[in-house]
């Protein structure tokens, strides 16, 4: 078998512990980077579903069936460290693709770190889903199949809430909160399955456990390291540690090289590593849970990567929202 040249692929700044996962390309002989069509303007632009200024949110409607007059929902969260970041960095391939499916999209603002750290963004995520679950009626979706999608933080957000126990409680006076938090299935890019440093630091290696984004995340300090309130942030803060037998179908896509991290790497380096998505996986296999992982690295090479990973995640989307 003769081997066919590779692209060489550049990664900058990324979506989930950085503000977006950009993928450059170049082949010798290939098609460039294609630009990005331009977005639609949202149907509800900057709905407020929750108390904070972030708490924020904008919604594409898809057009209704005769036969489904509600819409599924992708709800997307923007990545950034969870400390910067915001809704308008949605893939428009990845909106215009769910759209064409008839999935309508949803792309959320939640708190970030320095002014609330975890849990508040991960229940700001929930808040937004279930915001969305008490107005389907309104907004013209269907309350049973609700999905979320996201980059690096977002990824994260998308995989607690995919993999948590239901956040709904009947007794709230607050009826969103009454409201279930859960997800038909998640679909991400760049995920964290767990913010654990010393899960990172066994699993990925290097110094990618030292990613500056992740003690904000926390507001934790020094004191509070090797302490029960750590332990208890860092579990309760991992998708992973919530995963069980009755958790949604996910799909993982990685672009960071699958190899192993020096260890005089920079801080943070590896912090959207496969090995994330090759754990998560692992711990999902006996449950039967279905955990689908992607690299840009396996697709052709005369592929544009965003177009590719936009159409599969959308096909993702409908397999799992549309039968």
């Amino acid at each position: 078998m003769t081997s066919r040249p590779r692209p060489v692929r550049r990664l900058a700044a990324t979506g989930a512990l950085t503000l977006l996962v950009l993928v450059t390309w170049r082949v010798a002989a290939g098609p460039p980077l294609l630009p990005a069509p331009p977005k639609p303007p949202p149907a509800h632009r900057n709905v407020r579903y929750g108390p904070h200024e972030r708490n924020v949110l904008d919604l594409w409607r898809a057009r209704p069936t005769p036969d489904r007059p509600g819409a599924p929902l992708v709800v997307f969260f923007h990545g950034g460290g969870f400390r910067q970041g915001d809704k308008s960095s949605i893939p428009s391939r990845l909106l215009l693709d769910c759209l064409a499916a008839g999935i309508s999209v949803a792309t959320a603002n939640y708190r970030f770190s320095q002014d609330a750290p975890y849990p508040a963004p991960m229940l700001d995520g929930a808040r937004a889903i279930q915001y969305l679950r008490a107005h389907a009626k309104e907004f013209g979706i269907d309350p049973d199949r609700i999905a979320a999608s996201g980059s690096s933080a977002g990824a994260g957000i998308s995989l607690w809430l995919a993999f948590h126990d239901d956040l709904a409680d009947p007794s709230r006076s607050d009826p969103v909160l009454r409201q279930s938090s859960r997800l038909s299935c998640a679909g991400v890019d760049g995920a964290q399955t767990s913010y654990d440093p010393r899960f990172i630091r066994q699993v990925i290696g290097g110094r990618a456990h030292e990613h500056p984004a992740l003690k904000p995340f926390f507001g934790l300090d020094d004191r509070d390291q090797g302490t029960p309130k750590a332990d208890c942030a860092f579990r309760d803060a991992s998708p992973i540690e919530h995963a069980t037998a009755d958790d949604p179908p996910v799909l993982l896509y990685y672009a960071e090289p699958d190899r192993p991290i020096p260890a005089d790497a920079r801080p943070g380096q590896g912090i959207h590593h496969p090995r994330f998505g090759k754990a998560l996986r692992e711990k999902l296999d006996p449950f039967g849970v279905s955990c689908e992982l992607r690299h840009i690295a396996d697709l052709p090479a005369e592929t544009d990567l965003e177009s590719a990973m936009a159409r599969d995640l959308a096909d993702f989307f409908a397999r799992n929202l549309l039968q």
